[in-house]
This record gives structure tokens, C-alpha cells and sequence, in this order.
């Protein structure tokens, strides 16, 4: 999946960047980063678990200028990465790295997979986790070391995996194994309706922002 569509190498903080900065929808960012429609919205927001620290695309030369501004004049332009980019996160993208603050939830995060998709294989959990088979086998037949203490908890909350991520391996298992994929329902009604509403209450939260530092400067002249 990754080779096939190459993402930024930090695609949350690119995500903060891009919503900062420019004028593209957040269906558009969510494309490109290759996260969920709703984590955009989250860092728009400002409610994301961790406030990102932007990181620009364009002098990391993963995304051009011009194809910023081609994404910005068509809301259904998908903006492509560099070719340059794209080699060099082929060649650095390895084995999914955890941070130390984060491996003690991978045992909730894998008790959740292993709870709500059994159908999901072991190397797939491995693979979206970042944890070994072995790993696996103790939590689910509860012999691992801390089993009177792993809770299931949603690898996303916990900030193990993107929602893409898991909503794209879950589709794969479902389909392989024939089953009917569970379907996303909080993005039900019409998508550009949420899209021009969230980017209005940005617009009016910039405004009144605004409005407040020109009257705290008019009081300090005064």
C-alpha cells in the first residue's frame, strides 16, 4: 500500500503544515498524507491528541508549489509527491517505528484488532503494529507476561496506526476471508457540505481572532 501510493514521511505534521498554510480541502490533505478524513479535521481543530508541529512539504521538497496551487484552484485535484520524494521514502521507509511512550499500548492495541477482527491475520497485525507473531499468540491465548493488565483499547486512539490504515487492512481481510467489511458511518450526508462548514467555522475562528488582535493593539496605542 505504501509503495503504491508514497506518503510524507511525517504525514501528521505535514497534514498541520498544509492546513495552516494553504487552501486545499481536507479531503485533499487526507489524500495526500494518507491519513484519515477526520484526523485532518481533528488537527484543524486542534483537537488532536498531540498539537503537531507543521512541517513543510515543499522544502522538503516531497510537494511542489504548483501543485499546491493546482489543488487549491480544482477541490478534486489529487496532489502527486515528487519523484524525488518518492525514492527517498522508498529507500528510508522500514519497519513501522514505535515510539517509547507508545510500545507500553501496543498489547491494548493488538487485544482490540484481535477482539473486533478476528479475521485479520497475525502478519498483518505485525505489520500494522509493529510487534512480532510471537507477541501476537500470547495475547490471544493470555499468556503474555501482562495479560491481567492489557485492556482493548482502538490502535488509533492510542496513536498506533492511522484510521486509513486500519480501515484499508480490515477491508483487505474481510475480503479475502468473504466477509462484508464493516462501513464508516461518520462520514454519512453530504461530504463537501461537512468540508465548506468546517473550513467556514476556520474561516470565522481566523476572523474573530483577527478582529481580537487589532482591538489589544488599538487598546495599547490608546
Amino acid at each position: 500500500m505504501a509503495n503504491a501510493n508514497p506518503t510524507p514521511l511525517m504525514p501528521h505534521a505535514t497534514a498541520a503544515w498544509l492546513v495552516e498554510n494553504t487552501g486545499l480541502t481536507f479531503g485533499q490533505i487526507a489524500e495526500f498524507c494518507g491519513i484519515h478524513i477526520l484526523e485532518v479535521q481533528a488537527i484543524a481543530d486542534e483537537t488532536a491528541a498531540t498539537k503537531y508541529t507543521g512541517r513543510d512539504p515543499v522544502r522538503a521538497h516531497e510537494l511542489s508549489m504548483e501543485e499546491i496551487e493546482k489543488g487549491q484552484k480544482d477541490p478534486n485535484y489529487k496532489l502527486k509527491m515528487s519523484v524525488q520524494a518518492q525514492d527517498v521514502i522508498r529507500r528510508t521507509r522500514g519497519p513501522r517505528y514505535t515510539p517509547v511512550s507508545k510500545r507500553q499500548d501496543k498489547p491494548d492495541g493488538i487485544a482490540w484488532i484481535l477482539k473486533n477482527h478476528p479475521e485479520v491475520s497475525d502478519g498483518a497485525i505485525s505489520k500494522l503494529i509493529g510487534t512480532t507473531r510471537n507477541t501476537i499468540g500470547a495475547i490471544r491465548d493470555r499468556s503474555h507476561w501482562n495479560s491481567a493488565n492489557i485492556v482493548p483499547k482502538d490502535p488509533v486512539t492510542l496513536g498506533l496506526c492511522s484510521q486509513r490504515e486500519l480501515d484499508a487492512l480490515v477491508a483487505k481481510a474481510a475480503k479475502k476471508a468473504g466477509i462484508k467489511a464493516p462501513e464508516d458511518s461518520r462520514l454519512e450526508g453530504d461530504r463537501e457540505a461537512l468540508l465548506e462548514e468546517l473550513r467556514a467555522e476556520r474561516t470565522a475562528a481566523n476572523e474573530a481572532r483577527a478582529a481580537e488582535e487589532a482591538q489589544a493593539d488599538a487598546d495599547d496605542e490608546g
